[in-house]
């Protein structure tokens, strides 16, 4: 036996700050949010911008707002799983957790601190800073249950925490799983994006556009409460919308670039799509993995023509990292988050800084601003360096069993 896998509840966090308005605010408006990088000294990069939260927008629940203060990955992250069980109307108990991090840099830099200050390391603030720990420490926290698992698989590691979140339920192996991730803007992470000449020295990226020359890196987190369909309508939950199909994959082609005809993204996307039982004709809408980057977009328009046939051209396409910025183990999960609010509320986000399409990028991009429209299947794509892909199929919920009135 086979178990639907709903969306129960999410929690969201950007620069633009906490929560789905903010997120409304900025993606769904069209509002990039990036800055000068106040966070370090950028001197030493070609790079010197980058989407940080600076307090400005909704407050994080329960983390201080004060001058020169980064919130860290575990204080996000707690505030979204906060946020999503609320929603969800649940208190997690026995849930699995699974979380993508690279780990806590707000922790890890205690490390620094006493290092510099001549101190042993205390043993428990560094090991509080490694990822294995994030999970551990939110379901202690929250009472949550096991599995507890941290994803470090860089910027498919959110995508894969829902994927296998959601493959626990529809398996049975689980009925609740609390899943999602977490990145910030942090200058070790930023300076080996800016020495491999991944990040534009502009103010904006431009995705799948001809002039485009980069990505740049954004603050992020989300948690989803993913739950067996049918134990949410038993106790009366509202159903947000479905994980309806999945899948990963990897290129074996190159340590860093796409396989040139995305090959591996393209066979993510079929196994979702195959998973869920859905046709290319089916298929709405598609948030692009989209970076802003020479050979990404190309590689990325290629799969999505191998999936599409020639569908492909009618299917509505963006990238919301040129308002969000790429959020890294963050990304895939605050996509999915955007892609069921594009469910839910009809209207697809735009992708910024597409002032003139590739010819190689010959898609139906969404640019400038949001469109309306009513679709019931999206699909979310992500990859990572290493080759490895992953995709996910969400399905809007639309029967009175799926969904109850709202309030």
């Amino acid at each position: 036996m086979t178990h639907e896998v709903a969306i129960t509840g999410y929690g969201v966090f950007t620069a633009f700050g906490f929560g789905a308005e903010a997120l409304r605010a900025g993606v769904f408006a069209g509002r990039p949010d990036f800055r000068p990088v106040t966070r370090f000294d950028s001197a030493p990069y070609f790079a010197k911008y980058a989407a940080e939260y600076t307090g400005g927008g909704p407050e994080i629940p329960g983390v201080p707002v004060r001058p020169g203060y980064t919130p860290g990955q575990s204080e996000v992250l707690l505030a979204c799983a906060r946020v999503a069980l609320e929603m969800a109307g649940s208190d997690g108990a026995g849930a699995a957790v699974l979380l993508g991090t690279n780990g806590d840099h707000s922790t890890g830099r205690h490390f620094w601190e006493d290092i510099q200050g001549g101190r042993t390391p205390s043993a428990p603030r560094t090991l509080d800073s490694l990822a294995s720990m994030i999970p551990h420490r939110l379901a202690e926290e929250l009472g949550l249950g096991a599995p507890r698992l941290a994803f470090v698989n860089a910027c498919v590691a959110a995508t894969n925490t829902i994927a296998h979140a959601a493959q626990l339920i529809r398996a049975g192996a689980a009925t609740t799983v609390v899943c999602g991730g977490a990145s910030m803007v942090t200058e070790d992470v930023f300076a080996r994006f800016d020495s491999g000449k991944a990040l534009t020295q502009e103010d904006r990226i431009r995705p799948f556009s001809r002039d485009r020359s980069g990505l740049l890196q954004g603050d992020g987190a989300a948690v989803l409460v993913l739950e067996s369909a049918a134990a949410a309508r038993a106790r009366g939950a509202e159903v947000l919308a479905k994980v309806s199909g999945w899948g990963m994959t990897a290129d074996a082609h190159h340590a860093i670039q796409p396989h040139p005809q995305g090959a591996g993204l393209a066979a993510a996307a079929r196994a979702a799509l195959l998973r869920a039982g859905v046709t290319p004709e089916q298929v709405g809408y598609v948030n692009a993995h989209g970076t802003g980057t020479e050979l990404n977009d190309v590689a990325e328009t290629a799969a999505l023509h191998a999936v599409f046939g020639p569908h492909a051209p009618s299917i509505p396409v963006s990238s919301t990292k040129s308002t969000t910025g790429h959020m890294l183990e963050a990304t895939g999960a605050v996509e999915a988050v955007i892609t069921l609010l594009a469910l839910q509320g009809g209207l697809l986000p735009p992708t910024m800084g597409l002032d003139e399409p590739d010819p190689e990028c010959d898609l139906d991009f969404i640019s400038g601003t949001a469109r309306p429209a009513q679709i019931t299947h999206a699909l979310s794509l992500n990859a990572a360096f290493g080759g490895v892909n992953a995709a996910l199929v969400l399905e809007r919920a639309h029967s009175a069993n799926d969904q109850k009135e709202s309030v």
